[in-house]
């Protein structure tokens, strides 16, 4: 074999064979990846704290969701039950249980060490458009999780989530919600769209997610900040402030918008901003007369 002779493409490679030879050019197993000298290697490098931090994202997402699920379709949110916490908690067992499934599944199985590919550019996520035609003739196909273990890891992880939900939620709300919070199964339902749903945003935007979800965190930590205030009635100032900080559910909404914003923070590397975690929700407070219909 000579290893001089380059593979088309920039993910071909050779996949070892038994007796020290090589297959032809064509994609690296799962879990493999192509070396300068177009032989595929097992990736065996630890994950870097960015992309911890990237399937920590990915794993806040469907929390989020299933917690603004349970919130919209249960009638009396501003009413914080027994029965809503038992939900709540749900949805915590819910997807933790999933992402411990999830790393157990991935190689080395049935361990909480995972071995990495790495990325190193955004085109990692998408090889199937790198697929080489020698000679414009046939296509050859070098399709392969290049970014190996993040693509696959986040799908399990999300059908682990549709999985544990359908599990665990209807049991807890024909036991202890059936007759005590209206619409409880709701979130079940929208879950089921919402699922697949965020899949597919995955699949397709997986790369410019993994590029951006710092700044993703941070956006949707103002807009969900935005949205709460904006949903109470009485925009008046002090108002505002009280409620803030009598509600239990009003507390745990704004500082879990505090933790969202300090999570993207965290993910730039830039500590000394974390100082404006609270910044949001004292603006809109603060500015809200400014902006009440009521006054004009």
């Amino acid at each position: 074999m000579d290893f001089d002779t380059k593979c088309p493409g920039y993910y071909c490679g050779r996949m070892p064979l038994p007796n020290d030879t090589f297959s032809d050019c064509g994609s690296c197993d799962r879990g493999w990846k192509r070396n300068e000298k177009y032989i595929c290697v097992k990736c065996d490098e630890k994950l870097e704290l960015y992309d911890l931090l990237f399937l920590a994202f990915n794993i806040i997402v469907p929390f989020l969701i299933h917690l603004f699920l349970i919130d919209y379709t249960t009638k009396t949110p501003k009413k914080f039950s027994k029965e809503i916490f038992l939900l709540y908690l749900c949805a915590v067992v819910e997807v933790g249980l999933s992402a411990l499934l999830s790393v157990l599944l991935t190689d080395p199985k049935f361990s909480f060490e995972i071995h990495s590919c790495g990325v190193s550019s955004i085109s990692d996520f998408y090889t199937y458009f790198f697929n080489p035609s020698p000679g414009y003739e046939k296509t050859l196909i070098c399709t392969q999780e290049r970014v190996y273990p993040l693509q696959t890891l986040v799908l399990i992880f999300y059908a682990s989530c549709v999985f544990f939900m359908l599990l665990f939620r209807p049991i807890l709300n024909e036991r202890y919600c059936k007759n005590k919070v209206e619409r409880a199964s709701l979130a079940v339902y929208y879950g089921l769209y919402a699922f697949p749903l965020l899949a597919l945003i995955y699949a397709v935007a997986g790369g410019f997610i993994y590029f951006s979800f710092p700044y993703i965190s941070i956006i949707i930590s103002c807009a969900v900040n935005a949205g709460h205030f904006a949903m109470k009635q009485d925009q008046d100032t002090k108002q505002l402030l009280i409620s803030s900080l009598t509600s239990i559910r009003n507390v745990i909404i704004i500082v879990g918008n505090w933790l969202l914003f300090s999570f993207g923070i965290v993910s730039i590397k830039k500590y000394y901003l974390l100082l404006l975690a609270p910044v949001p929700s004292v603006f809109y407070i603060i500015t809200a007369k400014f902006t009440n219909p009521e006054n004009y």
